[in-house]
């Protein structure tokens, strides 16, 4: 493999910023330091002050393939991903067929390790059937264990309480929950049938799939992690309320962790007047309240990680009536700059930002060797313009689906470019297609 030298970086790290020079070579960092520029290399990028960060690591996403390739496939979503500063993805298993045993498992790390342009894993999925797979699952065949503890895209609902209590007591792996209690959002549902018909407006959705839905299930969750000193990762919190279930500080050491999601920090049901279906999403976008309380629970640690649930559809499919539309938005290729955001308005720092989409999402899963900058570890690295303002419009956007959210959105910091395993993947505008992920690696995380 080639050398690379990027010098004058203003880099973030481990909470701090510093600038420096690395030198890269085979794929891993070799050096950091402040002069390294007489060192040889085949190339050399000049980061003139540009911010230097690890790639992203998002903990979820949801690529469509097998079985729904209209909408997306593992090459066209981790191109955008690349073009976004993601340099690793966990993907989940409600596809076509879904995830739920280890032969599908491994026929999907194969798929990824032809096409993908991202570093991959997968989560096994779980069913009401399928405990003895759970059991026989080993760190380093997948990710994690998903668990759908409330209906989604997809029919993975697990809902049997044996089975559940049988999950959290003996899966080998972290236990990914997604949180709605569907009793409450199916009585929901028929109560706003019944007053509006099909015709219910998306405002409604975050009434439907509500704050009591996500409480009452997270709450379930946590119970039983508690009860059988399961490692649990509770995905995707919406709401103030389900904050208390979680503690501040530091990841390391957490048995239960918790997620939150770029949309719901950028979003709040104001924006369904203008979005309408587009952003419709399980669990939904609620209250400018609840996104602010996200917010600060990201600075406060009691939020350990922030993901994308990229789940996309294609606007035919999103324009069906809210019962009709499914749920789920394309959003990796704006993750970071819509994160960025957060910086510019001064609601999180620098730092806390790397800490939630890198360091904290290797050490929640166990990742060997990557979400930070240091000798020794994988050169996944976004470089980052932070005041280059431009507004996303669709004719730029990467994803098979052809849309995104943030569509007529400003944006002020940009991905200039993206190093993958010590190549460069993605420079200004241009995506480097000869370049491949790696699977990746982990550490016990039970």
């Amino acid at each position: 493999m080639s050398s690379l030298l990027i010098t004058n970086a203003d880099v973030v790290n481990e909470g701090c910023r510093f600038e420096a020079d690395l030198f890269i070579e085979d794929g891993r960092i070799a050096a950091i330091g402040n002069d390294l520029q007489s060192r040889g290399a085949d190339r050399v990028i000049d980061a003139a002050g540009r911010l230097l960060i690890p790639g992203m690591i998002d903990d979820q996403v949801h690529f469509r393939e097998p079985g729904l390739t209209h909408k997306a496939d593992f090459a066209s979503e981790s191109r955008a991903a690349i073009a976004g500063g993601i340099t690793s993805f966990m993907e989940m298993p409600n596809s076509q067929p879904p995830t739920l045993s280890l032969e599908l498992l491994e026929a999907k790390h194969a798929r990824a390790a032809e096409v993908s342009h991202a570093n991959y894993s997968f989560y096994l999925g779980a069913s009401n059937d399928n405990i003895d797979a759970i059991r026989g699952v080993r760190t380093g065949q997948c990710c994690g264990v998903k668990v759908f503890m409330g209906a989604s895209t997809g029919n993975m609902l697990v809902d049997d309480e044996q089975t559940l209590d049988a999950i959290f007591a003996d899966s080998p792996l972290l236990i990914a929950t997604h949180c709605e209690d569907t009793p409450t959002i199916l009585a929901n549902e028929a109560e706003y049938r019944q007053r509006y018909g099909e015709d219910v407006p998306m405002s409604a959705h975050p009434l439907i799939r509500s704050e009591a839905a996500c409480l009452a299930s997270s709450s379930r969750a946590v119970e039983l992690a508690r009860r059988h000193d399961a490692r649990l990762h509770v995905l995707h919190i919406t709401t103030a309320r389900e904050l208390s279930l979680f503690s501040p500080g530091p990841v390391a050491g957490k048995r239960i962790t918790a997620e939150a999601c770029v949309h719901h920090l950028y979003f709040d049901a104001r924006d369904y007047a203008e979005k309408g279906t587009l952003i419709k999403c399980n669990p939904a976008i609620k209250r400018p309240e609840d996104r602010d309380a996200l917010l600060a629970a990201v600075s406060e640690g009691r939020i350990d990680v922030i993901g994308t649930d990229h789940a996309p559809h294609t606007l035919e499919e999103k324009a069906g009536t809210y019962f009709k539309a499914p749920a789920g938005l394309p959003l990796v290729q704006d993750a970071l700059p819509s994160l960025f955001e957060h910086v510019h308005a001064g609601h999180l720092s620098l730092e806390t930002l790397v800490q939630k989409t890198s360091h904290d999402v290797a050490d929640c899963f166990g990742i060997e060797q990557r979400g930070y900058i240091r000798e020794g570890y994988w050169a996944d690295l976004a470089l980052v313009e932070m005041e280059a303002p431009y507004t996303r419009t669709r004719d730029q956007v990467l994803y098979k689906c052809g849309w995104s959210p943030f569509e007529g959105r400003q944006f002020h910091a940009c991905v200039i470019t993206t190093i993958l395993n010590g190549e460069v993947a993605y420079e200004h505008g241009r995506l480097n297609d000869q370049v491949r992920g790696q699977r990746l690696e982990f550490r016990p995380n039970r």
